[in-house]
C-alpha cells in the first residue's frame, strides 16, 4: 500500500485549494489579500499554519465557494485529529472513483462499525486498502 500524504503534501494540496477558490470566487489580488488579513491575520497564504489554511478555506465556503469533486456532498466526517490524514485519503479515493460516502456502508458493516466516525486508525487503514483494491480492480491509478 502506498503511504499517505505527509504534511508537506497536505500543505500543497490545501494551498492549491486556496488558489482555486480565489480564482473561482473571482477575487482580485487586493481583495484577496484584504480578506486573508481579515480572516487569518496574515498577508500571504504561504505564511499560514494548517489552522490558518482551514480557517481561510472555511471562510471561502461561507461566502459561496464549493469545492468540486468531493465526497458526494456530505463533507468530511468529523473525527479525531490523528485520523484526519486517513480520512482525507478515503475522501480522495471516493472522489476519484466518483463514489459517495454511503459506498462505505457495507465495508463498515463488515468491520462491525455503525459509522466511520467510530473507526480507529486500524479500521481506517483497512478501508483505504479496500478502496485501493477496488481502484486497482477497475483499472484506476492510485497515489
Amino acid at each position: 500500500m502506498k503511504p499517505l500524504k505527509n504534511a508537506d503534501q497536505l500543505r500543497k494540496a490545501e494551498m492549491a485549494q486556496i488558489h482555486i477558490a480565489k480564482k473561482e470566487l473571482a477575487l482580485e489580488d487586493d481583495a484577496y489579500r484584504a480578506l486573508l488579513l481579515q480572516v487569518t491575520g496574515k498577508t500571504s497564504s504561504k505564511d499560514l499554519t494548517w489552522q490558518g489554511r482551514k480557517e481561510l478555506l472555511d471562510h471561502f465556503k461561507k461566502i459561496g465557494w464549493k469545492a468540486k469533486g468531493k465526497s458526494g456532498g456530505r463533507g468530511l466526517p468529523q473525527v479525531a485529529v490523528d485520523r484526519m490524514p486517513r480520512m482525507r485519503k478515503i475522501e480522495a479515493l471516493l472522489a476519484e472513483a466518483g463514489r459517495p460516502w454511503s459506498y462505505l456502508d457495507p465495508i463498515l458493516k463488515n468491520l462491525k462499525r455503525d459509522s466511520i466516525q467510530f473507526c480507529d486508525v486500524s479500521d481506517l487503514s483497512k478501508i483505504i486498502a479496500a478502496l485501493m483494491a477496488d481502484a486497482k480492480r477497475h483499472g484506476r491509478v492510485t497515489k
